[in-house]
Parts: C-alpha cells; sequence; structure tokens
C-alpha cells in the first residue's frame, strides 16, 4: 500500500510541476486565442488583414445593437482586439492583460449580444481567461522568458 502511496505521489508531483502547468498554460492560452482569432477573420474583408467588412458594420447596427457603444467603434474595437490580443497570447507576451481582454469582450458578448449562451459557450471561454489571468502565461511565454531575464520568475 506505501508503494502505491509513493508512486501516486511522484506522478501528482510532475503532473502538477511547472511543466505541466506551463504545457496546460500555453494549450489554454492557444484555445481561448483560437477562439476570438477565427471570429475576428470573420469581421474583415477577405485577402486584406483588418479592413472591416459591410457585414460587419451591419451586423454592429443590427443584431450587436444592444453593445453599449457607437456601432462603427464597437465593429473597429471588437476587430482589433480579436486579432491583436490572440496574438499576444499565443506569444505568451502580456498573458494576463490579454486574457483580461477577451474576458470583458465575452462578459459584452454575454450581457448584450447573446445572453442565453452561458452555459453553452461563454463559460468555458470565461473559465479560460480566468486560468490564465490568475495564473499567468507560464514556463512557455514570452512573459516567463522577460522574468527569467529580469531575474525573478514569475508566473
Amino acid at each position: 500500500m506505501q508503494q502505491a502511496i509513493s508512486s501516486y505521489d511522484r506522478i501528482t508531483g510532475v503532473l502538477s510541476g511547472r511543466v505541466m502547468e506551463g504545457a496546460a498554460l500555453l494549450v489554454s492560452r492557444i484555445a481561448l486565442a483560437g477562439i476570438f482569432w477565427r471570429s475576428g477573420r470573420t469581421k474583415v474583408v477577405e485577402g486584406t488583414w483588418l479592413e472591416i467588412s459591410d457585414t460587419t458594420r451591419f451586423l454592429f447596427e443590427t443584431e450587436y445593437a444592444g453593445v453599449p457603444l457607437p456601432p462603427d467603434l464597437a465593429a473597429n474595437l471588437a476587430t482589433y482586439a480579436e486579432h491583436g490580443l490572440p496574438i499576444l497570447l499565443v506569444l505568451g507576451l502580456g498573458s494576463r492583460f490579454a486574457a483580461f481582454g477577451l474576458l470583458m469582450m465575452t462578459l459584452v458578448i454575454q450581457f448584450f449580444v447573446y445572453p442565453d449562451a452561458w452555459w453553452s459557450v461563454h463559460l468555458v471561454w470565461v473559465a479560460l481567461a480566468a486560468l490564465i489571468i490568475s495564473r499567468g502565461g507560464g514556463l512557455f511565454s514570452i512573459d516567463a522568458l522577460l522574468a527569467r531575464r529580469a531575474g525573478s520568475y514569475a508566473r
């Protein structure tokens, strides 16, 4: 019995270590980034990087009209955030900031656009963002590299 507990302790020690946590945070960053990146790409004219489409402008004037910002401003902010913040997340640069921005976008979408999507979609986005905000970018991030170079690794 003691042998089984000792083996279990070793396994859980490895699984809860910095490398596994870093891998889990990397996957979480990529997953959250992918959701918003794909959404951002639907908002621009095909073949361009950031030219906002007429369809996007129309959606912000009609379907997303509940957002408490002028439609043109909301379309610009959403499009740019859905491109910039995912890039930061994948790189692990300003991970907490990027995840917080995407968390705020999720809450705006939840409360002002699709209030019925909490259990089916938005709860997962909030969970991913909260994990990254609370733990940081993890071992495999530019944030960690910068912290190591500064002399103190902070998650």
